[in-house]
Formats: structure tokens, sequence, C-alpha cells
């Protein structure tokens, strides 16, 4: 799969039935600009408002995923986020004209299928991935419901299904690679038992459920007139029961109802809104839990954007050690408060300073409780931006980085001797005639202690 974002190459357009609501629905798939994830159009609604597709914004998990946002709700959201996410679109606006997708014939088929004919293109960005660092776990206890996720360098989802049914029996489904969703996942429909479908009508649901867009697993023996009011319920003539099936319906898996569940996972983690790297294990899932998970997911994604995203090893060799750095930098001694450099490239630097009781500054600043400076700590990043300003030119001695302008400064916490602070700096947006825009930040182990922006300009030194 493409490590860039990507896009539809045209409009795609669907018309079908809701599941719960029956209204006729009207549906497009519109190409959208890098970075803006998929949206929903409500186009029924004055001013076309939009919602994010965010586990953030789930609202109801009844029967189906609904979002909503400032009276914005979109139902049954799944196989559409499913098919997009899966057959690898990044960036989409979903126009609606009701307050529910169209259930088409219950799986993601005829979606994977249009977007597989029209084609992606790629955009010009990297594609967001969340690399799963520990097990990440949401369970339902008493039920038997778990949700987790391990570390993995690939993504794949195993699923484990039990209804207690002997007409389904458990079943198990496993995805190993994304591409095969087309094929595996995508055709397999929703499933139903018939004892439900009395209850969700009575609940003014699936009135646009029919045969043709749904399994229906029947357990027990039904009389002719229970057969008689089917047909009239369901609109179709001639209903039988045939191996535990409504209407001879033919499975297109034998484990075809696993897989729909696995397709539900896929387009409820879809609303994580980043791709994940990891292994998913689903037993007995439903639009709860996956949705709950992916929220889960959503936090810890926040939670770790403010930790370091390299593991300082002392034992690992630096890109640049102290007489390098004293080669790239005019600052000496008691002011070059950069010790070495892990790692340096044309967007990012990682910068390390060992802070001892020997520092001159801690002779008069809190000297019976000693902290450092934070205009220091801001000093020791702008020294390690001036290595990452200067890192792709040739002779970087003969210039100097003079800090223009410095935003958003927080300090988070105390820094103290025999702390490390590892420095943490990339480029916000490319270099422009010598104008350098990075975003800065500071670390002890794991916790953040200070955060900056900082914008600089390169300038050769004067003969």
């Amino acid at each position: 799969m493409s490590q860039k974002q990507q896009t539809l190459n045209g409009p795609l357009s669907f018309q079908g039935k809701g599941l719960h609501t029956g209204l006729n629905v009207q549906m497009t798939f519109l190409p959208a600009e890098a970075g803006s994830g998929i949206r929903f159009r409500r186009t029924d609604l004055e001013g076309a408002p939009e919602v994010e597709a965010l586990a953030d914004y789930v609202v109801d998990t009844s029967r189906g995923t609904t979002i909503e946002r400032k009276g914005v709700r979109v139902s049954t959201i799944e196989h559409v986020m499913a098919a997009l996410w899966s057959c690898g679109v990044d960036n989409a606006v979903v126009e609606v004209d009701a307050p529910e997708t169209p259930i088409m014939d219950g799986s993601a088929r005829e979606y994977a299928e249009a977007i597989a004919s029209v084609g992606l293109q790629e955009q010009d960005a990297d594609r967001v991935y969340y690399d799963i660092n520990e097990k990440t776990v949401f369970s339902i206890e008493d039920k038997g419901v778990e949700i987790a996720a391990y570390p993995d360098d690939k993504f794949t989802v195993n699923v484990n299904i039990d209804f207690n049914s002997k007409i389904l029996g458990n079943q198990y489904a496993r995805l190993d690679n994304i591409e095969n969703f087309s094929l595996g996942i995508a055709p397999c429909r929703t499933f139903v038992f018939l004892h439900e479908i009395e209850q969700l009508l009575q609940h003014n649901l699936i009135k646009g459920g029919d045969l043709d867009n749904a399994i229906v697993i029947v357990e027990r023996d039904i009389t002719p007139e229970e057969l008689e009011r089917l047909s009239k319920l369901c609109n179709k003539a001639d209903i039988k029961v045939t191996k535990g099936y409504l209407n001879n319906l033919k499975l297109r898996f034998p484990n075809e109802c696993a897989r729909h569940k696995l397709l539900d996972v896929l387009g409820d983690l879809a609303l994580i809104g980043v791709r994940i790297r990891g292994s998913i294990v689903a037993n007995k899932p439903g639009h709860f839990a996956n949705t709950e998970f992916a929220k889960l997911v959503r936090k810890n994604i926040k939670r770790d954007s403010v930790r370091p995203s390299y593991r300082y090893n002392p034992n690992t060799e630096p890109e640049y050690d102290i007489n390098q750095i004293r080669s790239m930098l005019p600052h000496r001694p008691p002011f070059l408060l950069v010790d070495k450099v892990m790692h340096v490239d044309s967007e990012h630097v990682i910068g390390i300073k060992n802070v001892t009781m020997n520092e001159p500054f801690f002779v008069g600043h809190f000297p019976q409780e000693p902290v450092m400076p934070g205009v220091l700590i801001i000093e020791a990043m702008a020294q390690c931006g001036g290595i990452l300003a200067l890192h792709d030119i040739p002779d970087p001695e003969n210039y100097s980085t003079y800090f223009m302008k410095i935003d958003g400064v927080k300090f988070r916490g105390k820094v103290v001797p025999g702390d490390t602070l590892q420095f943490e700096l990339r480029l916000v947006e490319p270099i422009r005639r010598g104008i350098v825009l990075m975003e800065a930040k500071a670390f002890v182990g794991d916790q953040l202690k200070t955060e900056a922006l900082m914008m600089a300009q390169v300038a050769r030194n004067k003969a």
C-alpha cells in the first residue's frame, strides 16, 4: 500500500435504501484534499453541514455505527468506512441526502468494486501511521467481549464470534493483508437471527431490510403460518428455510458471518483517523466494543504525541559527537549546551544534553534547590535547531543560525542535575530563503519538560 496519502480519482455515486430508515438514499464519494480525512456531508440539510468520521463523534451503536456533531448525524457508516479505508482512500467527502447510508446488498462489495474502477490519486502528503507500542485492550468481561491490539510491524485482524448458535457455531476469520479486503472481506453480508427481526421492527428499525441485503439465521422449526407472516413482513413470496437460513440463501464463504464481523471491525477502526500498525484480536466484537476500542487508541495517540519518538541509548554511537558539534556551531563552553546529536536528517534532529551539578549556572540559580534555567533549555533547543538548519549545507562552519521568533513556549516541569535532556526538533515547513520554522520539544525520559515553536534565519558569516 502507498506510503503517501490517497484520494479518489473522481466521484462515485450510489443509490439504495437505508437499512433502518427505509429511505431511498443518494450517496456520492468525492475526492478531498490531503490531510482532510473522511467526512460525511448531509446535502439534505441547510448549508450541507459535515461531520468528521472519528470515534469521538460516535453517539449510537445499537444496530450500526452512528456519528453526530453539532446536530449533523449519519447512521450505518461502518461499511462505507471499511471500503474507503481498506481500499486505500485516506481523504474523501461522502455526500448523503438522508440520515443514513444505503445498505446495498448488506456488504461493502459494491463500494470496493466502484473504488477499484475509478482508481486512486496519490497526494503530496505522507500517510500517517500509529504504531501500537503496548498491549491495548477494551473488554466487557461478563459478556466475553474483548478487543485487543498487540505491537506488530504490520496491520492484521483476527476475529472470533460465538453466538451460542447451533447454525453458526464458533467462527473465525483473519485478514493478514489489507489488500485482500476487496475479495475476501468486502463481499460478506450482514446477518441477523430470525428472533431479532420482530424486535427490530417493533423498535422502528430495519425498514429497509429484506432478504436481498441480510443473512437471516433460523435456529428452530417454524410453522407454515409463521412463514406466511414472514413473507408479508419481508415483502417476498415463497420464503423457505434451508439448512438454518431463510430463502435458500447461498453463503459466499463458509464463515461469511465471521468475515462480516471483521468487515465491521475494519470500518469502526477506521474511525481512529490514522492508520495503525499492530495485530488486532477481536473476540465477540460489536459496534460498541469496536468504537470504544477506537476511542481508547485515539487517547493513546494523543498521549504518545507528547512522548519522545526516539529512545536514547548511551551505548549508541552518536551521529555527531561534541567535536563535530563544535565544528558546526560557533558556541563554546560554558554556552555550548548540546553534548551529542543522535540523529539528524533533512527534517528532524535528536540532541542530548547531560545536566550535571558542575554547570556554572547552578552557582547562582536556585543554589539551595538547583534548577536548570528555562531560558537555557530554550537556548539548548535552539542550538539543536541550528544543527538541523545547517545539516544540508556543505560548509556549515561558514554559516550561523540567528533566531528571529519563539512562540508557544511552555515549561511543564523542572530539569535538575542528573537529568538527561533529549531534544526533538522537526521542520514545520520546508526551508525557504534561509527561513527555518521548527517545532521543538525537550524531554527527560518520557516526560515533556519544554516545548516551543521556533523561527530562525540561516545567514552566511561575514568574511
